[in-house]
């Protein structure tokens, strides 16, 4: 019985601190809010910039979370491999700083972390003092579970010693069982974090008693931390795939490093500090600090190395047209927002024929792109908002500060036809069971003459965001008329449903899934027509000889303060 409560109470005391963990990265994340897809941006200016901003990112989310955020930055081609590498190097480095302060032992104020932590979360409405709530509740809950870990060892200490002797880094043999157990166990549960503070928890519990111990399963815990990323990057591009090797690749090398210089950190460590439990902290940064010195200065030739070991016939992912040095220069920067805008409809595109290819067959790999591309399609409007922003902040003329408005209102409608493409791969799915059959032969000729339809308009769309395109506004026209062939096409298909449905010649189901279909390329063609209608407008256009005129930073403070309240009262009266 009493092994059986030991072994809750040490799986009990790992769930808290996984939890913990998870809790304290959310509340950290939502204290951080759109800030950190605004450091991650800021990021790609220098390696030493990336690699700052990239240790911030790490401390706040784990290297694990933040090699996923650089991935579906690769993916979405805000960022470049070459660009990621620093950042890959300091979030590792980042996630070492959040186990520093897990290392000190602060288990005795847990329950008032976790007391005042509930009741910033439950008590205040402010989303930034919510979220610091959220986050020290998480850091109450993560002591409390590293505390109930060593509580139960600790008087089983003498059984579970044996063990991990097995694992004594002072050893050849024991170096290597100890990096294996400790990738084999946090490529399970995929945190690094988990393991290290279990480690942690067996130092205070007297299990593991020096830092030769200790040290094996720290740093194999960074080899298996990468699975998280390599998951994360499973439907990706082939570039956001590399990124994930990059990380791996790196945290192998950090490993091999660390384990060949293991008497040096044996010797030099100790004297930082006598709590083996800080001297294992202390051994994983500085063993991360030193490792990503060593392949900074080499950012783009690792780079190059891993799309030498990861070759691929596609292309990368096109890059972002968002240049922040465009933004001093309004004219330019719209034109940019409105290539931008174009790579994106793009993408819809793809998206729509990988979704007429799954009416026909089932294919993974074009559900995992369109998926992928619909994530795409959410990190480039977030990009395209803040860079909106940034070019209001610069003064503008009353045509560029219209036409910034029907950007950003384009941008939204093209984001929106990401997600009913989304929809409508799902409803594939859903109809798959019965396209093989006979009476679904008309439904599924004419769903072909939808997605032509569609593909005209979209085709369209692609061709009007041009920015060198002369007759943006008879492309427009075109999609409204496209649009209208397009709803006279629905309704004959919406007839030939109720028909069949009528006559009881097809399962009312897949007339209710045939109706869903049709409506959902019905808002795909509402927001094309929203998009058309804007181009339309007379200040939807560039000016070229307006494109390299620089303008001033817009003092919207100044003008603020100018206000008077009052005038503001009075109107509402």
């Amino acid at each position: 019985m009493n092994e059986w409560m030991t072994t809750f109470s040490v799986a009990g005391g790992l769930a808290l601190f996984v939890f913990g963990m998870h809790t304290m990265t959310e509340g950290l994340r939502g204290c951080a809010g759109a800030n950190l897809r605004k450091i991650l941006a800021r990021a790609t200016r220098n390696r030493v910039n990336g690699a700052g901003l990239g240790t911030l990112i790490g401390f706040l989310v784990q290297s694990s979370a933040a090699t996923v955020m650089i991935v579906g930055f690769i993916s979405a081609g805000l960022m470049t491999l070459a660009q990621s590498v620093p950042v890959m190097l300091g979030a590792n480095i980042g996630t070492t700083l959040s186990m520093q302060l897990i290392s000190f032992k602060l288990a005795d104020y847990c329950f008032a972390a976790i007391a005042l932590g509930f009741l910033l979360r439950a008590a205040v409405p402010q989303p930034r003092i919510k979220a610091g709530g959220t986050a020290l509740l998480g850091f109450g809950l993560l002591f409390l579970g590293m505390s109930t870990m060593s509580g139960a060892i600790a008087p089983y200490r003498e059984t579970f010693t044996p063990v991990f002797e097995q694992v004594d880094g002072s050893t050849i043999g024991g170096m290597i069982r100890g990096i294996l157990l400790a990738t084999v166990i946090t490529g399970i549960i995929q945190s690094s974090g988990a393991v290290i503070g279990m480690t942690f928890a067996l130092i205070e519990a007297g299990v593991i008693t020096d830092l030769p111990g200790a040290f094996p399963i720290i740093i194999g815990a960074n080899i298996g931390t990468c699975v998280t990323a390599l998951l994360g990057s499973i439907g990706t591009h082939i570039e956001a795939r590399r990124s994930a090797i990059s990380h791996l690749l790196f945290n192998i090398f950090s490993t091999a490093v660390a384990a060949a210089a293991a008497p040096l950190f044996y010797r030099w460590i100790p004297m930082l500090g006598n709590d083996p439990v800080h001297q294992a902290a202390n051994a994983n940064t500085v063993k991360m600090v030193i490792t990503a010195l060593m392949v900074l200065p080499f950012a783009p030739l690792h780079a190059a190395l891993v799309r030498r070991l990861v070759p691929s016939r596609k292309a990368p992912p096109q890059p972002s047209f968002l240049d922040e040095d465009l933004v001093p220069t309004p004219e330019q920067a719209l034109h940019a927002v409105l290539r931008e805008l174009r790579r994106m409809t793009e993408l819809c595109r793809e998206s729509l024929a990988l979704d007429e290819q799954l009416l026909d067959e089932k294919n993974n790999r074009a559900v995992r792109t369109i998926y992928q591309n619909e994530k795409t399609l959410d990190s480039v409007k977030q990009a395209t908002s803040d860079y909106l922003v940034k070019i209001t902040s610069r003064v503008l003329s009353r045509r560029q500060a219209v036409l910034a408005q029907h950007l950003d209102r384009c941008m939204t409608e093209i984001e929106r036809i990401g997600d009913h493409l989304k929809v409508i791969c799902r409803l594939n799915s859903r109809l798959l069971p019965y396209t093989q059959h006979v009476f679904f032969t008309p439904f599924r000729n004419q769903l072909k003459e939808l997605y032509r339809a569609i593909s005209r308009i979209l085709g369209n769309l692609s061709e009007s965001l041009d920015p060198e395109h002369k007759n943006r506004e008879e492309t427009a026209a075109a999609i409204l008329a496209d649009r209208k062939k397009f709803v006279e096409k629905k309704d004959t298909a919406k007839r030939l449903i109720i028909e069949h449905v009528g006559r009881n010649e097809m399962p009312p189901r897949l007339g209710i899934y045939l109706n869903e279909y049709q409506m959902t390329f019905s808002k795909i063609a509402r927001h094309c027509k929203t998009i058309a209608g804007a181009q339309k407008s007379p200040f939807f256009w560039l000016k070229e000889h307006k494109l390299g005129r620089h303008s001033e930073a817009y003092a919207e403070k100044d003008i603020l303060d100018e206000l008077d309240e009052s005038d503001f009262y009075e109107h509402l009266d």
